[in-house]
């Protein structure tokens, strides 16, 4: 039972967390709907859930690599080239409110998918997270395979959850929402992004 409170709490605080990935989330349920929203977080999810899998497997063998220099830099980069490019084309291209006149192709579906996964997989946060927490419960506290399992589980499932409760609120809220009212919350959500990106590879570069 601890197991699974110590996987809501580190859910929890995630799902509180109002970064990249929310702006992600909540941009896109605001601007072309539901289930584009969802496609953003199902790349998101199974960004995470690779990465949980890739730690738990090599945990020992590549934890110096995580923990290297040149590897948080080059990381970094790319985080900071991602989300620089994503706010830009915030930024740049104004959305609509002719919701039921979109109509959205596989490749639109799948460049969603790739928003989610890219976001998710070039931050190092990501990587920084999931490897203290394997590294505590592998290393430090020698927990059992089913018990960290039950842990990477319960914080996983919280993240889909909360992230779903975040496509469906944005989607809800829009209701209320003008032209303008879009434009603005895209033009925030580019300018938060470019900010995310240019601290990124100002942290990594000092």
């Amino acid at each position: 039972m601890s197991i699974i409170l110590e996987g809501l709490t580190f859910g929890l605080i995630l799902a509180a967390s109002m970064g990249p990935i929310f702006i992600a989330l909540t941009q896109t349920s605001i601007e072309k709907g539901t289930l584009p929203g969802l496609t953003v977080g199902l790349g998101i999810w199974i960004s995470d859930i690779l990465i949980v899998a890739l730690l738990h497997t090599f945990i020992h063998s590549i934890k110096s690599t995580i923990e290297s220099p040149s590897f948080n830099f080059w990381m970094g980069i790319s985080g900071a080239i991602i989300l620089f490019l994503f706010g830009a084309i915030l930024l740049i291209k104004k959305p609509s409110l002719e919701y039921q006149d979109i109509k959205l192709s596989r490749s639109d579906y799948l460049g969603f998918w790739l928003k989610g996964f890219l976001i998710n997989t070039v931050n190092p946060f990501t990587f920084v997270f999931w490897m203290g927490v394997i590294s505590t419960y592998v290393i430090g506290r020698k927990v059992s395979s089913g018990d960290l399992w039950l842990l990477l589980s319960t914080i996983i499932i919280v993240i889909i959850v909360s992230d779903t409760a975040k496509v469906y609120l944005a989607h809800f809220l829009k209701k209320w929402l003008t032209t303008k009212h879009i434009n603005s919350v895209a033009n925030i959500s580019g300018i938060i992004l470019i900010i995310f990106g240019i601290f990124l590879a100002y942290k990594v570069m000092l």
